[in-house]
């Protein structure tokens, strides 16, 4: 792996205190070359879901070989453990406590390294402040070249948060919840595209055993909106317009493509950036339109199969 002066920092320690200020002073004194890049440092405190999930949705985006310090670390101080994780030719140091939840969800992770060698750490300790006596050195002495293998002894597993994945109801509806909001309000699920098409796809497979004249069922085939149809062995294409989204008691119709697909102050879906769909109002707060929160749970249903029957 090559030796990378890029870092970044995702925390919970918002910007009203000195916290983050002080990790990268920290990172600069060791190493006064080291590229520092903030993702976040309001992280509510404590969350360590939501830290997860912007973590997930945020590493990939940078060079191989950059080293990125999380913490959203309630257990500071306790005999939990802090990790550096190979991922992807990128390197992760965290809290063992889940906060690679998600990433290791996609990626399996090439080492583990429980992090013990106090050479790299400050010579001064707090048992409450190891974002500046543990992650931010490390870090800096891992962007100057030193190994993963130096820091301590490997380990074979993580600590793995409960995850929620959606699932298939007796109704043939496909249920998710929501995971994460945004400032703007915006409320990410945990359902994917691929998701949805693999959902609507076994429906088809479904629909294929429906008893009738082949003739018939021919001819029925023809009338049922949301078919789908392969066009090659990786792309499928689905007229979302059928697509019926139930969040609490309201229902959304269709599927847009940007946030100006609705009326302003109307509620729309559509996937966002992350590749999760995501419920939106334009131009307002989807979170206050529909008095959700995370863990709300909504339902996607891609058309009756004998709608036009």
């Amino acid at each position: 792996m090559r030796r990378s002066w890029i870092i970044t920092l995702l925390t919970d320690f918002g910007s009203q205190d000195a916290y983050a200020g002080i990790m990268k002073g920290v990172i600069a004194g060791i190493n006064h070359r080291a590229n520092i890049i903030d993702i976040c440092h309001n992280i509510p405190p404590q969350d360590i879901f939501n830290g997860a999930y912007l973590l997930s949705t945020s590493y990939k985006y940078f060079p191989k070989g950059t080293i990125h310090v999380a913490v959203v670390d309630p257990g500071v101080g306790s005999q939990r453990d802090i990790v550096c994780v190979k991922i992807r030719e990128h390197l992760f140091l965290v809290p063992d406590n889940g906060l690679l939840s998600f990433v290791v969800q996609e990626e399996r992770p090439k080492s583990i390294v429980r992090v013990t060698n106090d050479r790299y750490f400050l010579p001064s300790f707090s048992n409450t402040f190891h974002g500046r006596d543990v992650f931010a050195p490390v870090a800096a002495y891992l962007s100057l070249g030193i190994k993963p293998r130096q820091l301590g002894s490997k380990i074979n597993q993580l600590k793995q948060l409960d995850i929620p994945r959606p699932e298939v109801k007796e109704t043939g509806q496909l249920e998710g919840q929501i995971i994460y909001i945004d400032r703007f309000g915006n409320l990410i699920t945990n359902i994917t595209r691929a998701l949805i098409e693999q959902h609507a796809s076994k429906k088809k497979q479904n629909r294929g055993r429906w008893s009738g004249i082949r003739s018939q069922r021919s001819e029925v085939r023809s009338q049922i909106p949301y078919k789908v149809r392969k066009t090659s062995k990786n792309k499928m294409l689905l007229p979302w317009n059928t697509m019926e989204t139930t969040l609490g008691k309201r229902k959304i119709m269709g599927l847009g493509k940007t946030y100006m697909d609705a009326k302003p102050g109307d509620p729309l879906v559509l996937f966002g950036s992350a590749g999760f769909l995501e419920v939106s109002v334009n131009q307002g707060n989807a979170r206050k339109y529909f008095s959700v929160d995370r863990g709300s749970k909504i339902r996607v249903e891609m058309g009756h199969p004998y709608a036009t029957l």
